[in-house]
């Protein structure tokens, strides 16, 4: 019989009591079911009360260490203690002194996960919100391809637990089971798609031209009138299947060329309105920690979340793009920072981001596109 948590009064009492009718040590043990080294060591020290450990005093440093902590966390950020410390000549001091003493400067964080922007990245951010800020935006077609995975992303699965209840058994497949990738975009107040890669298909410029011929060209595009296909902008990040010259040759040769071309700054995913509708639809398909056993149920998936995102939605995705430009402009190249309290974090497969039904995402993509 293990030992379990110390005595209660109303068991000390019972002892007296059973010591009183002449029990022994053993049968008071067997009796409160209880180890015996424990009516053991009450009998013999007439009160029960376990060793309490006694903290050591934490090694204090001085003001001036103090400030060279401070000014050496400051340069080595995602550092651990010991580095911060070791880094300052400071030793000796145990690892929960050393915590203690930086939760007062510094809290504990994760890397945010996007493209790192240099000078030459800002610059032409810059240029391209200069370029098409006086843009109509209601005529620029926003594309973009997002993969989903049967596990749903990492970490995703979280949620509120009662006291007592065990958290739901989560299934991990070989390698995440594999994944679907979705390509879609948004106009105005319209969702174009989504369209599914053919499972196994790597998107190479021959292989993503093709697609766009069976899918955007003659599922959608080829059922508007002149007059929309004149004015109409073709957006798409600068993926090495989408800017090669293949590409591009082939997009002009549909009558897609110059200025219905939209040039795209590099590392820019947050300037980029269809960021926020993965984020709805990975919202949707995912929530409560959903799982998928086949590719077919998780395409399935994303096309009822794609039908649940209604016109208001998405015109709001769009007409943000105006407050985007401006927003780069004031931050210089800068990524965009969120102004939208109502967010939601969303690890994805190749990419993190926010959900922002009013504004933009601040967390992006990372790979550099």
């Amino acid at each position: 019989m293990g030992q379990k948590k110390d005595l209660t009064g109303s068991e000390k009492s019972k002892i007296v009591r059973y010591l009183a009718e002449g029990c022994s040590s053993l049968k008071i043990a067997k009796l409160l079911k209880r180890d015996h080294r424990t009516i053991k060591r009450f009998i013999q020290n007439g009160q029960q009360g376990r060793k309490k450990h006694v903290e050591k005093p934490r090694r204090k440093i001085t003001a001036h260490e103090l400030r060279k902590v401070k000014r050496a966390a400051a340069k080595m950020p995602l550092a651990t203690s010991l580095a911060i410390f070791q880094s300052c000549n400071i030793t000796g001091v145990p690892k929960s002194t050393r915590c203690a003493i930086l939760r007062d400067m510094a809290k504990v964080r994760k890397a945010e996960r996007r493209p790192p922007l240099n000078k030459t990245h800002k610059l032409k951010r810059q240029d391209w919100a200069k370029k098409y800020l006086k843009t109509d935006f209601s005529k620029v077609l926003w594309t973009d391809e997002m993969r989903v995975s049967l596990d749903g992303p990492d970490g995703w699965a979280r949620g509120w637990i009662g006291k007592g209840q065990r958290a739901p058994v989560r299934l991990r497949h070989q390698q995440g089971g594999g994944g679907v990738l979705v390509w879609a975009g948004i106009i105005k107040d319209e969702l174009v798609g989504p369209f599914r890669v053919e499972d196994g298909v790597k998107l190479n410029s021959q292989s993503y031209c093709q697609f766009l011929e069976d899918t955007f060209f003659k599922q959608w595009y080829r059922k508007k009138s002149a007059s929309f296909k004149k004015n109409m902008i073709f957006m798409q990040d600068n993926a090495p299947s989408h800017a090669s010259k293949y590409s591009t040759a082939w997009l002009a040769r549909k009558g897609i060329k110059e200025e219905k071309l939209m040039t795209w700054p590099p590392c820019s995913p947050d300037l980029n309105p269809i960021e926020n509708l993965w984020s709805i639809i990975t919202c949707e398909i995912y929530k409560e920690g959903k799982q998928y056993t086949s590719l077919n149920s998780v395409w399935e998936a994303v096309v009822a979340a794609a039908r649940n995102v209604d016109g208001e939605q998405i015109k709001t995705l769009t007409e943000s793009m105006d407050g985007r430009l401006l927003s780069v402009l004031a931050k210089k190249g800068g990524y965009i920072q969120n102004q939208n309290q109502n967010t939601l974090l969303i690890p994805g497969g190749n990419y993190f981001f926010v959900t922002v039904l009013h504004y933009t995402p601040t967390l992006t993509k990372q790979t550099t596109r």
